[in-house]
């Protein structure tokens, strides 16, 4: 199957950046989807951004973080700047596309901290 690797996260203070990469590895012939989602301590995962036909971004991180690819690379990114404590979290990365056999793949990330101090 399709895996994803995750890098980037770290600690950063308030108004800092920092660039989360999404490495996908197998037999990928096409990437059709590509979103971020977030989740925080006690409480429930939520959605950062998704990019399929269109981009879309959560109210909280509009105009501070953007979503990028390098489709040679099969590589995802989000870009992340102005960053606040509210956007401590532990960051996922999901992909989904289609195989070299041409079957459909949906795969996530193991996720990456980003803890951004006040």
């Amino acid at each position: 199957q399709v895996q994803l690797v995750e890098s980037g996260g770290g600690l950063v203070q308030t108004g800092g950046s920092l660039r989360l990469s999404c490495a996908a590895s197998g037999s990928i012939f096409s990437i059709d989807f590509m979103g971020w989602y977030r989740q925080a301590p006690g409480k429930q995962r939520e959605l950062v951004v998704t990019s399929g036909s269109s981009t879309t971004y959560a109210d909280s991180v509009k105009g501070r973080f953007t979503i990028s690819r390098d489709n040679a690379k099969n590589t995802v990114y989000l870009q992340m700047n102005s960053l606040k404590p509210e956007d401590t979290a532990i960051y996922y990365c999901n992909v989904q596309g289609r195989r070299r056999n041409l079957r459909s793949f949906d795969s996530w990330g193991q996720g990456t901290q980003v803890t951004v101090s006040s």
